[in-house]
């Protein structure tokens, strides 16, 4: 046979798209143990089906004939010449090929068979073929040939040369004068067929398989490299013609030498895509690694992200996800609820229903996941699940409120499976349901909520993956954080001291004092611990320091406490409760005065310091406070100090020694915590902010404006958009400089917002441009609107130049007039505004100049 043994019909095994497939109608593999009279892994073979015997006889027949007539019509006109090529063919049978990405390999052998047809006679050829099919039968088998495969493979190339021959040296194509390329063409393709036909046949009849597809699947890839051995059999046969066999039997040891680079060049493929697989691997465990690190702090959760795994795996098989689609829904199912990190505990863990509030903070977390996930680099599109794996099929879900087909299949799997299991589990916050109601709500919401193709197959096979993921669950290891460990008798430094308590406040059998202070020991250690937990959970800085102040208060007593981040060498408050807030609230310090500021500068703790030093009550009589006594400890970041952590009491010397120890323990935490808050809170305010005039950038418009569009599609009100374009602000860059310029932009900025409702939106597009929405406006009372936006440019002008050297260009489109959506809102409104500025044109001194310095469109991209 020409294709490699894998291929051959006796062979072990055939391999098919990568999958090695035993074929058990002809052999059989005996596993240790199950047959006492034969050896493991030794092969029992079976008898034939009638068909393929029948077949294997025939061929038998023809080979048998073939070979016959072939060597009693044997001629050669150079014995030493074929003896040569034969030598070489036998010595290529032990060199396959193996093409990247194609099943199986591929012998050269055929190439001499090919080049036989154009330089040796017929009887020759059929010799070659059939001498070079029986020893590469025999190359390094590791187990013995049956008789009958010896014989089948070599009567079949008999067969096939044959025939080959005839098609070659056809009368038909000789007579018309064919080019001789084209011949070998058809006689390459005669030779594919019929040497791989016949195989495929026998196949099919013995394992029952559909004779196309096997052929398809096992055989047709190689069409291509027997056209180009076809080829290279041209070329031998010329290089014999004009330079003689000798000389061409001479290349052998280099086309070895090239085969030989050729195969480590496959090794080295080969074990980088080992290297690539375990690296896959490694992924893999280092995601479940992270899911069971979730485990370790909520089980339930763990549970849950396991069942939805086995859930979400099954229903992308069974909806034809490619492997790529699969690998990132597996990673998503184990980690699309990461991004709850940013959401405080008490939310999460909250006994009963959300808050608005609460709820948009909640809505955060597909958003985080994905920022969180897109650091990790997947090779496979798992952020993009995670980021939608709350959007709903009707576009009511969130973060970005996407519908149909724009979800991600992923996510659209995710979202159903995730929601049965939340209905089929306990919560804090309500009673788990039956498996069969939980899946009666996800079917009502289909079509709304979720894909109709994902209920409908999730509706079949729920009750049998529920059944899978019980059974995957109870196999799946646990931690173990109930263990109790009883070795170790202390830590290497000792146990931690408590203070002596004084003689004459213990009670005469000294037990009140005791107990009282082991249960305020266990309550710092509570305290400390809940604490440590919460300042990691948000990203807000209110949101932390806020927890921060009512975990504090279970350890300290304090009737005011401030926490003071340093702005430059300024004090100013981030966070103030309790007794003066509102004074502490306008407080500025400066570094190094008061006591705050003192500590700030000199970065140790002060206790019992006396409030009345700060800067607020200084030189003021009209001030006055009751705080007595304070403690501050120096918050330290990874650059120095970043702010004071200040406790007031209206007691004198309130604080104690431990109070200090236990600040000056959390302190570095409470650092890091605003540290990270700040950072979070500088790059949410430059991704949404324009620097220079503090209004919303062009991207913050973009999302304001598809939310109000939103909101009057529901409630239909009203929506005014107004595009607003600087009229000779060139001329006043030219004259006065770029920075004078910029003070222009602020101040308008200023101005515009100055006379907008609360709720109005201004936002900087870029350049001179402004955007204004106006909810709620109609048409009728825009003129208003748009006199006062004229006379903030006036009064800029006035107040900065003294000279009307500005004015202001103005477009508006309203909803549903003039446009349905944002780009035709300010497509429409631009286009106004741009029509009005040509008419201000022969107004204005620059003649020829540009008045419009930025277009929106342009901005945007």
């Amino acid at each position: 046979m020409i294709v490699e043994e894998e291929r051959e019909f006796f062979a072990w095994s055939i391999t098919c798209n990568g999958k090695e497939v035993q074929m058990s109608s002809l052999t059989l593999v005996v596993p240790s143990g199950t047959a006492p009279d034969s050896r493991a892994g030794e092969p029992i073979f079976k008898p034939l089906a009638a068909k393929v015997r029948l077949f294997v006889l025939i061929t038998g027949i023809l080979g048998s004939f073939v070979v016959a007539t072939s060597l009693a019509g044997w001629e050669s006109a150079d014995l030493l010449k074929y003896s040569g090529f034969l030598i070489m063919a036998l010595a290529s049978s032990g060199m396959r090929i193996s093409v990247p990405g194609m099943p199986g390999t591929l012998s050269l052998n055929f190439v001499f068979v090919l080049f036989g047809l154009v330089d040796l006679s017929a009887g020759e050829t059929v010799m070659l073929g059939t001498v070079v099919t029986l020893v590469q039968c025999l190359w390094a088998k590791e187990r013995r040939a049956r008789p009958a495969q010896l014989v089948f493979n070599t009567a079949a190339m008999a067969v096939a040369i044959a025939i080959t021959e005839q098609v070659y040296h056809s009368p038909w194509l000789t007579a018309n004068n064919i080019d001789p390329a084209i011949r070998l063409a058809a006689a390459t393709c005669a030779l594919f067929f019929l040497n791989t036909l016949p195989v495929a046949l026998v196949i099919s009849l013995a394992e029952l398989r559909k004779f196309g597809a096997v052929w398809r699947e096992c055989y047709f890839w190689s069409l291509p490299y027997y056209l180009g051995g076809a080829a290279v059999a041209q070329a031998l046969a010329s290089a014999n013609k004009y330079i003689g066999y000798p000389t061409v039997l001479l290349t052998g040891p280099v086309i070895y030498l090239i085969y030989r680079s050729y195969r480590l060049y496959l090794e080295r493929l080969e074990n980088e895509k080992k290297h690539v697989e375990e690296v896959s691997s490694l992924h893999l465990r280092t995601i479940e690694a992270l899911a069971l690190a979730i485990e370790a702090k909520d089980h339930t959760t763990h549970g849950h992200l396991q069942r939805v795994q086995v859930y979400a795996m099954a229903l992308g098989k069974e909806l034809g996800l490619n492997e790529e689609e699969c690998h990132a829904l597996q990673a998503a199912a184990l980690l699309h609820d990461i991004g709850k990190l940013a959401v405080p505990e008490h939310i999460i863990s909250k006994p009963g229903r959300l808050t608005p509030e609460e709820f948009e903070k909640m809505k955060i977390h597909p958003v985080v996941g994905a920022e969180i996930l897109e650091r990790v680099k997947f090779p496979y599109p798992v952020v993009p699940i995670v980021r939608a794996h709350h959007e709903k099929w009707d576009g009511t879900g969130y973060p970005y409120g996407i519908s149909g087909d724009a979800i991600p299949i992923g996510a659209r799997i995710l979202s159903a499976v995730d929601c049965l299991d939340a209905l089929a589990t306990d919560r804090q916050y309500r009673r788990a349901l039956p498996l069969d109601e939980a899946m009666k709500v996800v079917i009502a919401d289909s079509g709304r909520a979720f894909d109709p193709k994902v209920v409908e197959v999730l509706t079949k096979r729920y009750v049998e993956l529920e059944q899978l993921a019980q059974a995957k669950d109870r196999v799946k290891d646990k931690l173990s954080v109930d263990m109790k460990i009883v070795n170790g008798e202390s830590p290497a430094a000792g146990f931690e001291t408590s203070a002596q308590v004084p003689l004459d406040r213990r009670s005469k059998d000294g037990t009140k004092d005791f107990l009282t202070s082991i249960a305020a020991a266990r309550q710092e250690v509570q305290a400390l611990f809940e604490i440590s937990q919460d300042l990691g959970n948000s990203l807000s800085l209110d949101e932390t320091l806020s927890v921060l102040a009512v975990r504090l208060r279970r350890i300290i007593p304090f009737c005011s406490l401030a926490i003071w981040t340093r702005r430059d060498q300024v004090l100013v408050p981030a966070y103030v409760t309790g007794d003066d807030f509102r004074l502490f609230s306008m407080l500025e310090i400066p570094v190094g005065q008061g006591l705050s500021g003192w500590v700030a500068e000199n970065r140790k703790p002060i206790l019992n310091g006396n409030p009345s030093v700060e800067p607020g009550y200084l030189n003021d009589p009209a001030k006055f406070s009751t705080l007595r006594s304070a403690v501050a400890v120096p918050l330290e970041g990874l650059n120095g100090v970043l702010g004071v952590l200040t406790l007031y009491h209206a007691d004198g010397d309130a604080f104690t020694k431990d109070h200090l120890r236990i600040l000056l323990a959390i302190s570095s935490k409470i650092a890091l915590a605003i540290e990270n808050a700040l950072r979070f809170q500088r790059a949410e305010s430059s991704a949404t902010t324009d620097y220079l005039t503090n209004l919303p950038n062009a991207r913050s418009l973009f999302l304001q404006l598809d939310s109000e569009l939103s909101r009057g599609r529901r409630t239909n009100n009203p929506l005014a958009v107004c595009v607003l374009d600087l009229d000779g602000f060139k001329m006043v860059n030219d004259r006065f400089g770029h920075l004078e310029g910029n003070r222009v932009l602020h101040e308008v900025a200023a101005g515009l917002r100055g006379v907008c409702r609360e709720y109005d939106y201004v936002a900087r597009m870029g350049g001179d441009e402004f955007v204004v929405l106006l909810p709620g406006v109609k048409p009728t009372d825009v003129d208003g609107k748009i006199m006062r936006f004229r006379e903030v440019v006036a009064q800029v002008c006035r107040e900065m130049f003294h000279e009307d050297l500005l004015t202001i260009s103005i477009g508006v489109a309203h909803f549903l007039i003039d446009g349905n959506d944002a780009e035709q809102l300010l497509a429409e409104a631009d286009r106004r505004m741009y029509k009005e500025k040509s008419a201000h044109k022969p107004a204005l001194p620059a003649v020829g100049a540009s008045y419009r310095d930025s277009d929106w469109v342009t901005t945007v991209h």
